[in-house]
């Protein structure tokens, strides 16, 4: 598999870039919502948000290169049977998935910096509080990091149905070149 995106298929580096967020996503919502129910004497309870602070900040830098790939290594173009208005509900639904992971992943880090703290990744370094000190920072960055944590869940879910929809019913190859194959002619 070439590393690039062709016109016939995505490239193993968009290919592993969807799918590694993807997953890391997924994992980061579970994650989150164990680790809420921590008890106070749970050995988890300080190391379970310092992974998740870690995973956020790594999936941060992360999406910051799928935007950059996306300019050097534009993605293949729709499938020949899309209509414009199906054109345009897929990119404005990507466009709304990338804006509201990178919003969930902001409020995360106000969350983290509302003390004027740093944050450690994975004990390695950390990243400055650059924003502290907001009135309320905690309190609404925890409240939109929830929200839209939930809504990029369900929507990335929909995201998928979607592609499942390509698949099955429309028999199309946008899922087949999201797996980094060749579609059939």
């Amino acid at each position: 598999m070439q590393l690039r995106n062709s016109p016939a298929r995505y490239g193993l580096v968009s290919v592993i870039l969807h799918w590694g967020v993807a997953l890391t996503v997924f994992g980061m919502f579970g994650l989150g919502i164990w680790m809420v129910d921590l008890g106070y004497y749970d050995a988890w309870r300080k190391a379970g948000p310092d992974l998740h602070k870690s995973i956020g900040l790594v999936l941060l830098a992360v999406m910051l290169l799928r935007v950059v790939w996306r300019f050097v290594s534009p993605p293949p173009p729709p499938t020949p049977n899309q209509g414009p208005r199906t054109r345009l509900a897929a990119k404005a639904g990507h466009l709304f998935l990338y804006v509201v992971l990178f919003v969930v992943m902001i409020a995360g880090y106000l969350i983290s910096t509302a003390d004027g703290v740093g944050i450690p990744v994975f004990g390695l370094f950390d990243v400055p509080a650059l924003v502290s000190g907001l009135p309320n920072q905690a309190d609404v960055a925890g409240d939109i990091h929830l929200y839209l944590a939930w809504t990029l869940v369900i929507f990335a879910g929909l995201h998928g149905l979607a592609a499942l929809k390509h698949h099955f019913i429309d028999r199309d190859a946008t899922l087949v070149r999201m797996l980094g194959r060749k579609a059939k002619p």
